[in-house]
């Protein structure tokens, strides 16, 4: 089943994010849950990181919950709201 989950930074907290983003990197490549689809939400200079937002594939959204807690952006508090939903996708239009 896949999911998304989609996280946005509290107020300020991007130098945290800078701090640990190769830690969110190398735990999004572990493997636990398979990464689908990920990357950063900006603001609307098209540049400033100010979320992140994932497609994952899980056997349970449990799995999913127990993978985004655990995430190094998670743990360091960067995240000021998550959600994870359950998706169905309809259409797949990369070549």
């Amino acid at each position: 089943m896949r999911f998304v989950v989609h996280c946005l930074d509290k107020s300020g907290a991007l130098p945290l994010r800078l701090q640990n983003y190769e830690a969110h990197k190398a735990y999004l490549a572990s493997g636990v849950v398979r990464t689908v689809v990920s990357g950063p939400l900006v603001a609307d200079d098209r540049e400033t990181m100010i979320g992140s937002m994932f497609i994952f594939e899980a056997d349970s959204k449990d799995d999913v919950i127990a993978f985004n807690t655990a995430d190094p952006f998670n743990k360091a508090g960067i995240w000021g709201s998550v959600s994870i939903n359950a998706f169905l996708m309809r259409v797949d239009n990369r070549g």
